[in-house]
């Protein structure tokens, strides 16, 4: 019963806690229309809690959620706005605006057959309708990206391709693939996630693809210079547990080699919520802390 106790207590005060802080601004629903998908693209944003009082602009970052979830997902599942909120009171994180596209099963990239430009999207169209519509610090040295799992992956390829665009970028339990696995992944899992992004029947070695080697994080942490790569500060996080842990040592490992200041975290954990619930933090304070001075 004591133990009992003890537990309610402490679920009160962490209640308690987030209830006394004050409380951002989510907008579950938006839209951008997208003549280069031909579609409408649904979005989520947070806007923090002092947004509607100030005439300020804030910084941005773009979260990107994993396969399967939809722009939702941070909210619903990694209560995202709560975790913010109470960063942001404590002085973990600087007040900023955290977007959320819709990125459905993408990977956040154009596929081999041009069907699918969802990078071309989000560069070209998404990034600059959302940054017209809120009041947010449109540059590099206040704009930031993060995501989990597809997300993750979403996250190294925009930041890798495009370091013009972000400070820095943060990975959680990344969805990398060295070539050997790409190479020996079954057949059924292969033509249901990736066919459609790097070539459709392919088996063995013929799926190592330009699409393949052109999307391929480690590859282009490979063949960039050091200096190239020092653009964007790097932070990577992967659970111990999680069958993707092998491809993001390997990503540790060529940032060290290559002489990349970045920052790299094993925890214990799996591919789960939990994980990146209790990750997130620290990964947008490490993105916040490219916009302080």
């Amino acid at each position: 019963m004591r133990i009992l106790s003890l537990a309610l207590l402490l679920s009160l005060i962490q209640s308690f806690a987030f209830a006394q802080v004050p409380m951002g601004k989510v907008l579950e629903e938006r839209t951008v229309k997208s003549p280069i998908l031909g579609r409408e693209v649904r979005y989520t944003v947070y806007l923090p809690a002092d947004y509607a009082g100030s005439e300020r602009s804030y910084p941005v970052v773009y979260l990107l959620h994993g396969y399967t979830d939809d722009n939702t997902g941070w909210l619903q599942f990694g209560e995202i706005n709560r975790y913010v909120d109470k960063a942001i009171a404590e002085g973990t994180i600087p007040p900023m605006i955290i977007v959320m596209p819709n990125g459905d099963s993408s990977w956040y990239m154009n596929s081999y057959d041009g069907k699918e430009k969802y990078e071309d999207f989000f560069i070209k169209e998404f990034m600059p309708a959302v940054e017209k519509a809120y009041r947010i610090k449109a540059s590099k040295s206040y704009r930031g990206v993060a995501g989990l799992s597809m997300g993750g992956f979403g996250t190294l390829n925009l930041c890798l391709k495009h370091p013009e665009l972000f400070a820095a970028g943060s990975a959680l339990s990344a969805a990398i693939f060295d070539d050997g696995a790409m190479e020996g992944m079954q057949d059924g899992a292969y033509e249901r996630v990736f066919a459609q992004l790097f070539g459709r029947g392919l088996k063995g070695k013929d799926r190592l693809t330009t699409a393949w080697y052109g999307n391929s994080p480690l590859k282009m942490v490979a063949e960039k210079t050091t200096e190239e790569l020092k653009r964007v500060r790097y932070w990577i996080d992967c659970g111990d547990d999680d069958g993707l842990s092998k491809a993001n040592c390997l990503l540790h490992i060529a940032l060290t080699e290559n002489g990349v200041p970045h920052e790299f975290r094993m925890r214990d954990g799996g591919h789960t919520w939990e994980y990146w619930r209790t990750g997130i933090v620290d990964a947008l304070g490490f993105i916040g802390k490219s916009f302080r001075r």
